[in-house]
């Protein structure tokens, strides 16, 4: 039962930081889209 809920915490935590690291990172991933999109179209 305990590695159960040791699980649901990582799958939780794994998670959470996905949406946060979204919300936060995401205008850094559109920059480096536009850049390497630029760099190919060279």
């Amino acid at each position: 039962m305990m590695e159960w809920l040791i699980f649901l915490v990582i799958v939780a935590a794994v998670v959470a930081g996905v949406f946060w690291a979204k919300k936060h990172f995401r205008n850094e991933i559109d920059r480096a889209k536009r850049i390497n999109r630029a760099n190919k179209n060279q």
